[in-house]
């Protein structure tokens, strides 16, 4: 069931970004209201956060419109190949650093403006930038990781949107110890906050099922060089 309707007004997220700290950050009550726990502590699943029609309109354009790369990514000190496509986008000047390769974004697309715009409504939390990737079948994943990268500061909000097929999703300890797993349904909603990243790490596994295409947009805040120019300019005053 879509969410749309109970968002609250854009404005009123960009004021409370500025007195709420991510390390005190919690979900609206009308999102937690809306969502499932997911069974691991900060950390919410919003079923049908998209209205169908709206998921199934975001998918046909982004596949067509996004400037899809394969990424090299360095592991255990050897250039490998993404298992996924790969775009970038968001606010003029933004840019993320993870394995080591700075990506600046490219212009928000139409439809993923649209996208961050209602994500930063209903999440309450002013987000500039979006990863998305692209899993063209069943074989492609994306392994054991945190978003833990200082460009996100120690408590990141992360909020990401799964649209396509669904694909099991799983979440487990950094010290050891089982995994929790949950599929994300098309047009889903997962939101991750406070010490997420820390204390755990996630993946989306390779599954021999036969599967179609899904997108998941990754929100979250990063440094501006528009930031860091006034930083700069206020150190030298």
């Amino acid at each position: 069931m879509a969410r749309e309707s109970a968002l609250p007004n854009i404005d009123r997220v960009v004021t409370q970004h500025t007195i709420i700290t991510a390390m005190t950050y919690s979900p609206p009550t009308a999102l937690r209201q809306a969502g499932r726990e997911f069974g691991i502590g900060e950390m919410l699943y919003v079923p049908g956060f998209l209205a169908p029609e709206k998921a199934e309109g975001l998918f046909a354009e982004v596949i067509d419109q996004a400037n899809w790369e394969t990424e090299r990514l360095v592991m255990f000190g050897r250039h490998v190949q993404a298992p996924r496509l790969t775009a970038w986008y968001g606010e003029p000047g933004t840019s993320y650093r993870y394995s080591g390769v700075v990506r600046p974004a490219q212009d928000w697309l139409p439809p993923i403006r649209c996208l961050a715009k209602q994500v930063s409504e209903a999440v309450a939390w002013r987000f500039n930038y979006v990863l998305v990737n692209r899993y063209r079948d069943g074989s492609d994943m994306l392994g054991w990781h945190a978003d833990d990268e200082a460009d996100l500061g120690e408590a990141p909000v992360l909020a990401a949107v799964s649209v396509g097929a669904e694909r099991m999703f799983r979440v487990r300890p950094r010290g050891g110890g089982a995994s929790v797993g949950r599929t994300l349904g098309h047009g889903s909603l997962l939101l991750m906050w406070g010490n997420s990243q820390r204390d755990y790490k996630h993946c989306l596994p390779r599954t021999r099922r036969p599967l179609g295409e899904r997108l998941s947009f990754t929100f979250r805040s990063t440094p501006s060089a528009l930031d860091s120019a006034s930083s700069s300019a206020a150190e030298s005053a």
